[in-house]
């Protein structure tokens, strides 16, 4: 994501973020880029309605004219071990491949099929931030989960060792002891 805002500002295009998590905040402020919106504290398991403003805010900015593309970049959770960072873009959006169709429907939409459509896109664009949003999640839970493992097997070796540590001790102990009773009985 960095390297296509670097990108960006090097063509002279100015780049309007949204952030959403403390690090975020932290990461971007001092980067001179505009945070149009900023949402903190969801925990970890927000919910849809807490990301409508902020979506909205950049929604509004497209609408208005203000930004030309919004992307949304978060870490696509791959598996426990894999997390691969990801940036989609959402408006305009990009088309996918189309397979050619043998038939046509032709639907009756009510109201009509623009407003449907534009209210259908802007929930599938909301839908698609809260995926981000949730993977994110989930990569940050991972992480922590394998942290959290590695800790408990570093642990488990540590109270080994101490373990042998403290038996050789003993051993010692118990054997110096003896040593001294037999030194002792031997001189009476």
């Amino acid at each position: 994501m960095l390297k296509q805002v670097t990108d960006y500002q090097a063509k002279g295009i100015e780049v309007d973020i949204c952030t959403i998590g403390k690090k975020a905040i932290s990461f971007f402020k001092n980067s001179g880029l505009n945070i149009k919106s900023v949402l903190m504290d969801l925990g970890d398991a927000p919910h849809f309605d807490d990301l409508l403003g902020t979506v909205k805010v950049m929604l509004d900015a497209y609408d208005a004219g203000e930004i030309q593309q919004l992307s949304v970049a978060y870490n696509r959770f791959q598996n426990t071990m894999t997390q691969v960072p990801t940036v989609t873009q959402l408006v305009p959006m990009v088309a996918g491949e189309v397979d050619d169709m043998d038939y046509h429907w032709d639907y009756i939409y009510e109201p009509d099929a623009q407003e449907a459509l534009n209210a259908l896109l802007v929930r599938y664009i909301e839908a698609l931030v809260y995926q981000g949003l949730v993977e994110n999640i989930a990569c940050e839970q991972s992480s922590r989960m394998i942290s959290m493992k590695s800790a408990t097997d570093n642990a488990g070796d540590m109270v080994q060792d101490l373990e042998l540590v403290y038996n050789k001790a003993r051993q010692a102990a118990i054997t110096q002891e003896i040593s001294e009773i037999v030194s002792g009985a031997s001189a009476v």
